[in-house]
């Protein structure tokens, strides 16, 4: 463990998720472009990867596009599909040479077939990483997954394979796009919004909950190192009490 990771008050949580928004408002509060608060939000990211890697955290999940964000203007969303190829080009090296695994969920079939082809080749080049996996939600939207989940149950049962009657919540764990990935520990949305957007859903039930008002170009590591001493600090009890907590 990093030094840095020593300072922290206590446990660190394995999987951190995080909804990074507030670019276009960056961009807007300074009277610039929207793209411009993307391609400074893209620095953020490289920021709190290399962050989660030296602190030694497996799992950083992040919400790049939704489903819904295909409803912006026809060139905005252009754009972003650019930066998207340009920062998995940039970053290639950075995440083999750091054992970084890239992983990616979502509708990826909607992705721009250069987007789509620029994303197996990282996933593919980095498979065999085991340090730290990167995913990023693409074309997301958990709604979708959870219904794409129920549909091939359903099928299942309907053809027999499957009783409905012992599925369990491993079962329908199984068919999420994150069947491979520990459910997050800690869920952090910036730019003051207070709702989760359609995100990891169901993964999500037992998360902590952080909001910062800061907009995602302006989270630091510092504000993030600050919200994973406060994660430590919480009492994470599962619907039992805090004096069960003390016989395990």
């Amino acid at each position: 463990m990093s030094s840095r990771a020593a300072s922290l008050s206590g446990a660190l949580p394995r999987h951190v998720a995080i909804i990074m928004d507030g670019n276009g408002r960056w961009a807007k509060k300074r009277l610039l472009n929207r793209v411009r608060g993307h391609e400074k939000g893209a620095e953020t990211v490289r920021m709190v990867v290399r962050a989660t890697r030296e602190l030694g955290i497996g799992h950083l999940t992040l919400y790049a596009f939704s489903t819904e964000n295909w409803q912006r203007p026809a060139s905005e969303v252009s754009a972003l599909m650019i930066l998207l190829t340009r920062f998995l080009n940039s970053e290639k090296s950075e995440l083999l040479e750091n054992g970084i695994r890239l992983e990616a969920i979502g509708d990826l079939s909607r992705l721009p077939e250069k987007v789509l082809n620029t994303l197996d080749h990282i996933r593919g080049v980095t498979a065999g990483n085991r340090d730290m996996v990167l995913t990023l939600a693409l074309s997301y939207g958990a709604r979708e997954e959870i219904l794409s989940a129920v549909r091939g149950l359903a099928a299942d049962a309907a053809a027999g394979r499957l009783d409905p009657a012992g599925i369990t919540e491993a079962d329908f764990a199984s068919r999420l796009y994150t069947a491979k990935t520990p459910d997050p520990d800690l869920l952090i949305r910036t730019s003051g919004e207070m709702r989760i957007s359609n995100f990891l859903l169901w993964q999500a039930a037992y998360a902590e909950l952080f909001f910062t008002p800061t907009l995602w170009p302006d989270f630091s590591k510092e504000e993030y190192l600050s919200i994973l001493n406060d994660y430590a600090a919480r009492e994470r009890r599962f619907g039992r009490t805090g004096d069960q907590l003390t016989e395990f």
